[in-house]
Parts: structure tokens; sequence; C-alpha cells
């Protein structure tokens, strides 16, 4: 793994030598144990020929277009490679058992015009007499969490990501073309279940990705087939306790109510209402004490049926409505 990170760093092998030399001589000049010294340069040479040989397997074309932060080299450089394994030059560099991604180190050093290239050139459809390769799988399969790294590291990625999801036909049919969305891997992970790209995307908070026409496309989907259901069955419980609410409240307190007073009372409330306000604080006291005799006058009146549905729809909203704040 280190050899492979100083293939990454464009280290010349040249200057293995000299630094295990500078590394003696300061060990020399700390110790006069000659069996320390000896055994620190045994140690420094096996290391240094272990990362000469790694980077030499490692150094690929891709890498040094990669070090140089150009997508003209890095087009260049994969343009030798075969159609079949165009994409393995450019997401998988192997030295041993160990390997490391063209495309996620050249997101992490931000050499961001190669990473450019690398998925461009990754998402771009070729054909032959054969088969059609496209590079959209070995993508996901090798980096599940590249929604989430771009998101993170490199958002300017993300668009040209999502552009090479899209295909569109260049044969155009009464002013029409054909287009195909490629969003498997944006729905599902690699073991079947819900992917999180729609969250990381969510998260980022970048709404240009977020108005994309294929996020857009997988959003709407996900509502339409699936979230909307679970939604109205998740609410279902509320607008039914809601209903209840409403019933005992509204409904069943005016049930029974009799009709309007007619004009002739209304007027003698009126002239009531003058004389009310010239004695307002013998008025307070009696309107209050009268006030409470009325309703619960009011409410013993009604039909033992009322009154029990009225108590019956108000214990349901208390215990089964209410009552679920107490447990979570």
């Amino acid at each position: 793994a280190l050899g492979l990170r100083h293939v990454g760093y464009g280290i010349p092998t040249d200057l293995f030598g000299p630094f295990v030399t500078a590394c003696v001589q300061v060990i020399r000049q700390i110790t006069d144990n000659g069996a320390a010294e000896e055994a620190f340069r045994w140690s420094m040479s096996l290391i240094s020929r272990i990362l000469m040989r790694a980077i030499n397997e490692g150094s690929t074309i891709v890498m040094k277009a990669i070090n140089q932060n150009s997508g003209k080299q890095l087009k260049k450089a994969v343009g030798c490679a075969p159609r079949g394994k165009r994409s393995l030059w450019m997401l998988n560099v192997q030295v041993g058992t160990q390997s490391i991604s063209p495309l996620m180190w050249a997101i992490e050093t931000g050499a961001l015009d190669a990473a450019k290239g690398i998925i461009v050139d990754l998402l771009t459809m070729r054909a032959d007499r054969d088969r059609y390769y496209y590079g959209m799988d070995i993508l996901f399969e090798r980096h599940p969490d590249i929604i989430k790294r771009l998101c993170t590291d490199a958002p300017a990625l993300m668009t040209p990501l999502l552009d090479g999801l899209i295909w569109r036909s260049r044969i155009t049919d009464n002013g029409q073309r054909r287009v195909n969305y490629y969003i498997r891997h944006l729905l599902q992970d690699m073991h079947g279940g819900f992917a999180k790209n729609t969250e990381w995307i969510t998260d980022s908070g970048d709404p240009k990705v977020v108005c994309h026409p294929i996020v857009s496309m997988v959003t709407d989907l996900v509502w339409g087939r699936v979230a909307f259901r679970t939604f109205l069955v998740g609410k279902a419980w509320f607008l039914f306790t809601l209903a209840v609410f409403i019933c005992s409240q509204c409904v069943l307190n005016n049930l029974d109510d009799g009709p309007a007073v007619d004009a002739a009372a209304a007027a003698g409330s009126s002239s009531a209402a003058h004389r009310l306000l010239a004695s307002a604080s013998t008025a307070v006291k009696v309107v209050t004490a009268t006030t409470a005799t009325a309703v619960t006058t009011k409410y013993f009146s009604r039909p033992f049926g009322n009154r029990l549905s009225i108590f019956l729809c108000r214990c349901f909203i208390y215990l089964f409505s209410m009552g679920q704040w107490v447990v979570f």
C-alpha cells in the first residue's frame, strides 16, 4: 500500500539510493554500534527495493497523466487500451495483493481535470462487432460510494457523472429524441437494498444537482411508486384521530343545540347590553356565575347517548393519540 501511494505521488525511483545513504549516515552519527548500523542499512535497502518494485509495476501511463492533472494526456493514455480493459485501466492499478484506484487518487489529490476525464471516458458508450462497452456497472462495483465521495470532495464532478448516466439518441423522429436513463445504481445497492445515493445528494444541498433530470426522475419514481403509498398509510392513523377529535369537539357538542334567538330577543339583548355597560363591575360577577350554571345545565340536559359519545371520543383521543407521546 505504501508503494502504491508513492506511485500516486510520482516519486522517481532514482531518489531511493541517495535517500537510503543519507539515512544511514544519520544513524552512523548517532551510534557507534556497527551491527546496528548494518542492520539499519539492510532494512532500508530492503524497503527501498520493495518500493521501487511497486513504483515500477504501478507507474502506468494513466497514473502519470493523473500526476500531471491533464485530461488530454489521460485521453491519450487510455486511447491505446483494449476496449474490454479500458475501464480497468482507469479504476484499478494492482501490485501483488494491493491495489489503488486512479479515479479515487485523482479526487483525493485534487486532480479534478484528470478525474473528470476518467468519468467522461467511463460513461461513454463504445461498441464493436460483438458487444457494447459502458463503464457504469464497473464504476459502481468498484466504488459503491462514488456519489458520496463526489458530493464531499469534488462537487464539480457531480454534473459530468449524472450526465453520463443519460443516453440521448442522435436521431430525431418527428421532432423527438429517444433518451435512456440508467438509474439502477441510483436506486439499488450491490446487496439488493435501497441505495443511499438520493440521501447523499439531498444532504449535499446543491440545487443544481438536485434539479438534474436524472435525479428528478429518480425522486419522482420513488415518490410515485413507493413513498406515496407508505406516506398515506403512515398518516392514515393521524387523519382518523383528527376526524374523531373534530367529531367530539364540534359535531357532538352542537348536535342538540336549539334554534337561534328571534329578533325580539335580539333587541332585548341589545338594550340589556347598554345597561350592562353602565354597571360593568356588577355584571361581570353575575355573568360569570350565570355562565357556569348555564354550561353545567346545558351539558346535563343533553341525552345520555350524546354525553356518552363525547366521553368515549375524548377517551379515545387521550389514550390512543396523546398517549403515544408518553411512550415515544
